[in-house]
């Protein structure tokens, strides 16, 4: 199994989503959270398993859609780190992220 390590902003991010459909709904929040994470879940099995993000053409860089979102994460050989949960309708913009290991 691979490891899978949430960055701040990823977890940032996952929050946001959470407040944000709360408003309406706190159930179906709590459904799209659970919903996202296993998504991420699934990675530990098949971390090559997400396509390349189109607009970086990086095959270190991936991600998943779930529903209206993307999970983007970096594919690197002894773990999964996830960079941003963002929704599929914003520009999509990527934090720095740490250097290879």
């Amino acid at each position: 199994m691979t490891p899978v390590r949430w960055t701040a902003q990823a977890q940032a991010d996952l929050e946001a989503i959470r407040a944000y459909i709360e408003r309406d709904s706190p159930h179906y929040a709590r459904l799209m959270v659970e919903r996202l994470v296993g998504a991420v879940e699934r990675l530990q099995q098949f971390p090559d398993s997400g396509r390349m993000v189109p607009e970086h053409q990086n095959p270190v860089l991936r991600e998943v859609l779930e529903g209206n979102y993307r999970i983007v994460y970096r594919r690197l050989p002894a773990e999964v780190q996830v960079l941003t949960v963002t929704h599929g309708a914003r520009l999509l913009r990527l934090p720095e992220p740490p250097p290879e290991r």
